[in-house]
């Protein structure tokens, strides 16, 4: 017994040291503001951010975040923390979004860096090493972006991804493991997965069509043919228009001044179209002809297209027409089921959002009632009694 206690014990352990937390972020109080740093870039009209758990939350003091807080503005701020790599390890990127605002036009991913990013100088040019998020603008923009840097360009995942569009809380995950592949969750459900070369263009294709090959001159790929023995009836050709056999030339019609006169065209009932022979199986059809392919030359496979050699940095980089997005409850690390975890407690918040969302609705629609003038509910009273006692007028049956 005894040692089946220490086994388990030592299995816990071993998760406990495998298990680790590069970075994690609550914004609990104002102390963000001495770790974040806004940029200064030139040329950009950015807004602020502010630390507020929103107009509705579950908890006023747990749910605070980062909030947009001026319209039409881009938004420029990041944080350094210690250098990490994912090397031989899964990476767990995590964190929440909350479009309070019911945002019409902006974004709500984030961009994590190297160590070599300038903080007071980034950008939308400045290099990065991921970006994941949602992204919305108008009913056409509904997605979570998904973008890896890989030899110096920036590749976008070739699947779409729709991400939440209401006015709570939501959870965006993104997982990359060793074995190149990923799966990406929202709200701890997963929404995509695959293999990281088969959904983004990082390397050239595997096979290319043979540069040397070419559709052979006899090659038939006609499935049918005119049947060479078939003939055009004799009465066949019909014209298409007839004059109309009814038609009557007008009594008042006049050749002098009205000209010669035509009875109008119509459809001929006889005519049967273009003649044409029908078709026959091709004897000599052989198929479509499919272009052979050869390997590739320029195609090297990548065990490694997973690795991140240094992450270093975490930016908020964005456009918003309709400020009031709150980011939250950022955590990257190794362990998936840690990130489930957080994300389970996290979760419990949208029902605290809800509850109180709709008791202020609730609110509001009696403050509106109380509001309206006395004048406006009068005039519906004696248009419903005018409605009431109006006479009704007889109408004689036809």
């Amino acid at each position: 017994m005894n040692s089946l206690v220490l086994a388990v014990v030592s299995l816990l352990a071993l998760a406990s040291i495998n298990c680790e937390v590069f970075f994690e972020e609550k914004f609990l109080d104002d102390s963000w503001e001495n770790e974040w740093v806004y940029s200064e870039h030139p040329g950009k009209e950015f807004g602020k951010f502010k630390l507020t758990a929103g107009k509705f939350f579950n908890d006023p003091n747990e749910d605070k975040g980062l909030q947009t807080s001026e319209d039409a503005r881009f938004y420029a701020l990041s944080r350094k923390f210690k250098p990490f790599s994912n090397v031989d390890k899964p990476l767990v990127v995590q964190f929440t979004v909350k479009h309070e605002q019911d945002i019409d036009c902006g974004g709500g991913y984030v961009k994590i860096f190297d160590c070599k990013l300038d903080q007071k100088d980034m950008h939308g040019e400045s290099p990065y090493e991921i970006m994941f998020g949602p992204d919305i603008c108008g009913p056409g923009t509904k997605k979570v972006h998904v973008i890896f840097s890989y030899k110096g360009k920036n590749h976008l995942i070739k699947k779409d991804i729709r991400c939440k569009d209401d006015v709570y809380t939501h959870l965006y995950t993104l997982v990359v493991k060793p074995d190149n592949t990923y799966e990406v969750l929202i709200d701890n459900e997963k929404v995509e997965s695959g293999e990281l070369e088969a959904d983004w263009d990082f390397l050239p294709p595997k096979k290319i069509k043979d540069p040397e090959a070419k559709k052979p001159e006899d090659w038939d790929d006609r499935a049918t043919i005119p049947d060479p023995d078939d003939k055009k009836p004799d009465d066949w050709e019909k014209p298409e228009h007839i004059p109309d056999p009814d038609a009557a030339k007008p009594e008042d019609w006049d050749d002098e001044m009205d000209g010669e006169w035509e009875p109008p065209m119509i459809d001929n009932p006889d005519y049967k179209g273009v003649w044409a022979p029908k078709q026959i199986d091709n004897p000599d059809y052989k198929g479509p002809w499919v272009h052979p392919e050869i390997d590739n030359p320029e195609y090297t496979p990548d065990a490694n297209l997973y690795k991140r050699e240094e992450l270093c940095a975490v930016g908020l980089d964005l456009w918003q027409v309709k400020s009031g997005t709150i980011f939250d409850n950022f955590f990257f690390g190794n362990d998936l089921e840690e990130a489930k975890e957080r994300g389970e407690a996290i979760k419990k918040r949208l029902e605290g959002e809800k509850k109180m969302k709709s008791e202020q609705d609730e609110v509001e629609r009696e403050k509106e009632k109380a509001e309206k003038p006395d004048d406006e509910e009068d005039d519906e009273d004696l248009d419903d009694e005018a409605g009431e006692g109006a006479p009704v007028e007889d109408h004689d049956e036809l």
